[in-house]
């Protein structure tokens, strides 16, 4: 029997087990691992890899050990709430704010790893997938895989692949999936759901997209990071965008990445929030199905501003663009000055000023005030 969504979906155990036999076998793949031996035995990391017999066990043994390793070198910590939310015997669509490629579903997983509940499998483009290495520890990883095309028919035809393989998953294998919920990550801090991806999960109930909705447990999931690791990168990129679309150049994905898990992050939390059901229900059947839709958007969006965990570094970053002190009781000004310092130096690149480089830095980290407060956004940058 075909299997109809092989292109997209990650391993089953049997082949993970061999993919991750190619993989440790590699002399060069283990070789790009010696980055660890400051804290890891890199034969003890490798063997404990090839013992694997399954997904779960791998991702638990090994993926779980390097997710710690980056923690421990460039975080302060990480804090989770809200398992309580949700019944780890079911399935549910956790859909989250993006701002890191890497961690913010490994965060998530990491939390149920340590509370012994199932993690979920991860949507990631293919885009960010660019060699066999990384096809082959997505799809260890239990990742699937997103297909992003440029004509129109094939787009479509992709959406609708992915909507029923999401359904699939949750009610066929009763395994969860996290989805981010936007493409690409958040760039200036505006977390803010697109009603497109809100289309692709409904898509598998046309006639009552918002009892699709509801049937897959459509649950917000809120990362917050104090400093992010790639502001100096996101903030060159909104810079650059102003004269019209940025064009990535090769490589830069990869840096990204790069950048992500290493740079430092300060303290992390991470919120589960709760299933959007009842407020599903309440919206005006009488509306449009677009403007339904957008009204789901916007139920995501309100959990993820209540749940974002607000740093000193965001409150700072608003008083300064602001020329305010409204919540000058949040930091002090040696808080101040340190964090604007930090600031000034991510504005140092060379084909930036560094004004406008600062300007965007300091979105980066106001923003998130403006929505957990209510407050108006005058600038809205969707790059990707």
């Amino acid at each position: 029997m075909k299997d109809k969504f092989e292109n997209i979906r990650p391993y089953n155990d049997a082949e993970a087990v061999k993919a991750i036999h190619r993989l440790f076998n590699n002399q060069d793949f283990v070789k790009s691992l010696s980055f660890l031996k400051d804290q890891l035995d890199i034969s003890e990391v490798v063997n404990t890899a090839l013992g694997c017999k399954s997904i779960l066990e791998f991702q638990m043994r090994f993926s779980g050990q390097i997710f710690k390793y980056f923690i421990r070198k460039s975080s302060t910590g990480i804090h989770y709430s809200g398992l309580e939310n949700i019944d780890p015997q079911k399935a549910y669509l956790f859909i989250a704010n993006h701002r890191d490629i890497v961690l913010d579903s490994s965060s998530l997983q990491n939390y149920f790893f340590e509370n012994n509940v199932r993690g979920t499998k991860t949507a990631i483009g293919d885009n960010l997938i660019t060699t066999p290495v990384f096809v082959e520890l997505a799809r260890i990883n239990n990742m699937l895989l997103v297909l992003r095309s440029s004509t129109i028919h094939d787009k479509i035809a992709n959406l609708h692949q992915l909507s029923e393989y999401i359904h699939h998953s949750i009610f066929e294998e009763i395994e969860s999936v996290w989805i981010a919920q936007r493409s690409g990550r958040t760039k200036d801090g505006y977390d803010i759901t697109q009603q497109g991806l809100i289309k692709m999960l409904s898509m598998a109930n046309r006639k009552d997209p918002l009892e699709s909705l509801k049937s897959i447990q459509l649950t917000p999931v809120t990362i917050s990071y104090e400093y992010e690791s790639c502001d100096q990168l996101k903030a060159r990129e909104m810079a650059l965008s102003e004269n019209g679309e940025y064009i990535k150049k090769s490589g830069e994905d990869f840096k990204s990445i790069v950048q992500g898990v290493l740079g430092f992050k300060g303290e992390i939390r991470l919120k589960i929030g709760t299933p959007i059901i009842e407020e599903i229900d309440q919206i005006d059947k009488s509306l449009t199905s677009n403007d339904q839709l957008f009204a789901v958007a916007k139920l995501v969006d309100q959990q993820i501003y209540a749940n974002y965990h607000l740093f000193k570094t965001n409150y700072i970053a608003f008083d300064y663009q602001e020329q305010s002190s409204e919540f000058a009781n949040y930091y002090t000004e040696n808080e101040k000055e340190d964090f604007l310092n930090y600031l000034r130096k991510q504005s140092i690149v060379d084909d930036v000023c560094e004004e406008k480089m600062l300007h965007y830095l300091l979105l980066i980290y106001s923003n998130p005030v403006r929505t957990k407060y209510g407050k108006p956004i005058t600038e809205n940058f969707n790059l990707e």
